[in-house]
């Protein structure tokens, strides 16, 4: 049985656990991270010597790296999820790459933000705040011809986003202009996993 090692309030926890549920695998997760002070530890550090969460043990397999993990699971399924056509393939991994290089430095910079009093948060949030404003308006526009976010069907791009997206919905910053975004958002909220692992 796999091993999930990570907090289920993580969002990259989140996205691994969504897809486990989307491909009905079986799996143990077990508590690690923040406020369980344990990703510091010799032994987790051998299995992930960056000392951060989610690690996958899959036998004597260890994997770290949350979108790494989903291309893993994905492909030992044998899911469609992530594309065998190298064509598809790639409109899928840009966006889940997007996600890390593009989206998550100024999402990170306003998750922290959010925590903190209005007049805590200076200049670098006020940034944050309007870079993912931008990176959420040119996800939209490239949407507006699909119902998802890479093809036209449920992919490992919109798994890879899903966590991101659910919080900025939920951050006291302005939403307008991403109607298909929202739509989007809609329709993941149909479906079991996300509601029990992102939004749960």
């Amino acid at each position: 049985m796999l091993r999930l090692l990570g907090r289920k309030t993580s969002g990259n926890v989140q996205k691994v656990l969504w897809l486990c549920d989307e491909l009905g695998l079986d799996y143990e997760r077990e508590d690690y991270g923040r406020q369980f002070e344990n990703t510091q530890t010799p032994e987790y550090r051998a299995l992930n010597p960056n000392a951060k969460v989610p690690t996958l043990v899959d036998g004597d397999l260890v994997i770290w790296e949350s979108n790494t993990i989903l291309r893993y699971l994905a492909t030992k399924a044998g899911s469609d999820l992530l594309p065998a056509d190298p064509a598809e393939r790639t409109r899928v991994e840009r966006w889940m790459d997007w996600q890390l290089a593009s989206a998550n430095p100024h999402f990170m910079t306003l998750f922290r933000g959010s925590r903190l009093k209005p007049e805590e948060r200076g200049d670098d949030y006020d940034a944050a705040v309007k870079e993912m404003d931008g990176l959420m308006r040119l996800l939209d526009a490239e949407m507006k011809s699909r119902p998802y976010i890479a093809l036209d069907r449920f992919t490992l791009a919109d798994i890879a986003l899903g966590p991101t997206i659910h919080r900025w919905f939920g951050f006291d910053v302005n939403h307008d202009g991403v109607g298909n975004l929202r739509t989007w958002y809609a329709r993941m909220q149909e479906r079991p996993a996300f509601r029990a692992h992102v939004m749960g």
